[in-house]
C-alpha cells in the first residue's frame, strides 16, 4: 500500500469516527447494522446507498478494509435502516461489478465522498428479505 493511500485512510477513519455517531443518529440516515466479527455486539454505519426493487446497493470506499465489509465476510446477515425503516438481509460482496459505475446510480452527495476518500472501492449488494 502506498503512504498516499494510507494516508486517505486513515484520514478518513479519523473523521468517520467522530462524525459515524452522530450520523447514525438522525431518522432518515441510511444504516447498515452488522454484527461484530469479534464482539459479536451490533455495529451500525451511516452509509449512501439505494434501494433497487428488492436490493439496497451500496459502494466501500476502502473494500475489504472497511470494518463492516470484514463484518458481512464473518456473517452477511445484516439490517438496513432506510428512511427511518428497518429492514433485514443477507449481504453480499460484488467484486465483478464496475464501483463508478455503480457509484453514478447512488446517491450523489455520498458518490463524491467515497470517489474523493475511497482507495479500493468494492460494490456491496444486500438482498432484502420481503
Amino acid at each position: 500500500m502506498s503512504r498516499l493511500t494510507d494516508l486517505r485512510f486513515r484520514a478518513a477513519t479519523s473523521f468517520q469516527r467522530r462524525i459515524n455517531p452522530v450520523l447514525r443518529r438522525l431518522p432518515l440516515q441510511t444504516v447498515l447494522e452488522t454484527t461484530g466479527r469479534v464482539s459479536g455486539l451490533p455495529r451500525q454505519t451511516p452509509v449512501g446507498g439505494r434501494r433497487v426493487g428488492d436490493s439496497f446497493w451500496l459502494v466501500s470506499e476502502f473494500g475489504e478494509r472497511s470494518q463492516y465489509v470484514r463484518n458481512i465476510k464473518a456473517d452477511p446477515w445484516v439490517r438496513v435502516r432506510i428512511r427511518g425503516r428497518w429492514h433485514t438481509g443477507t449481504a453480499h460482496l460484488v467484486p465483478d461489478d464496475d464501483p463508478v459505475a455503480r457509484l453514478r446510480r447512488l446517491p450523489r452527495f455520498n458518490g463524491l465522498g467515497v470517489r474523493a476518500f475511497g482507495t479500493d472501492l468494492l460494490t456491496v449488494r444486500v438482498d432484502l428479505d420481503t
